[in-house]
């Protein structure tokens, strides 16, 4: 499911409101540089689980991705997002978490445990009222292969997929995290669904793949 984007004068007001904060902080104010957590934290929570698909993961990612952004403050350009700009140091922690968590896993005998139940599951299906034992455990295969299909992109095109169609954010702001063109992000972005549709296929129909896979229009 695609988020509805901020208008641009809420975008803007939040943008200048940021800025006064950034402002602040430099000039030693750390309740300043509070605010700016709070104010957008429960985003890029959001995007580190659903990068990691584990909420110890997403918590480290968070608190990093402020420490980093707190330690650089002063190589951030006033001119910039400060959103944007937490997201992409966020993310660039997710994709190195991702990658030594799959190094920690290969050590390990037993399989990962995965949670359940997170608001927004990019897996869940329509909610059905009284479903059958036959339609849980479809639902329940589907789940899997959702989580092996999306495991098996590569960093970059699961952190435009992501971005993309569970965050709903914009091709630019995907390109600035992945440090590509908007071009090449929106290719990453493609490449990622054409790799999701095809492994869930043999499993669904072409509107359950949709809505399975947060792209359904």
């Amino acid at each position: 499911m695609i988020r509805m984007q901020p208008s641009v004068e809420n975008t803007q007001t939040i943008a200048d409101s940021d800025a006064v904060a950034v402002e602040r902080t430099l000039a030693g104010d750390r309740d300043a540089f509070r605010v700016l957590v709070e104010r957008h934290s429960h985003n890029v929570f959001r995007l580190a689980y659903r990068m990691t698909r584990n909420r110890p993961d997403a918590e480290e990612v968070v608190q990093e991705a402020f420490l980093r952004a707190y330690q650089k403050l002063g190589k951030f350009e006033a001119r910039a997002n400060f959103g944007t700009w937490v997201y992409r140091i966020a993310a660039n922690y997710a994709i190195d978490r991702m990658r030594q968590r799959k190094k920690d896993e290969a050590r390990k005998v037993e399989p990962a445990v995965r949670e359940e139940g997170i608001e927004n599951d990019p897996v869940a299906l329509v909610h059905d009222a009284a479903p059958t034992p036959e339609r849980l455990a479809h639902n329940v295969e589907l789940r899997k292969q959702m989580e092996i299909a999306l495991a098996a992109l590569s960093y970059s095109e699961r952190t435009a997929f992501v971005m993309r169609h569970l965050e709903g954010c914009a091709i630019e702001e995907i390109a600035t995290v992945l440090k590509s063109s908007s071009g090449a992000a929106k290719n990453t972005v493609f490449r990622a669904v054409q790799k999701l549709r095809l492994a869930l296929q043999p499993f669904v129909g072409r509107g359950t793949q949709a809505r399975a896979m947060g792209t359904e229009s």
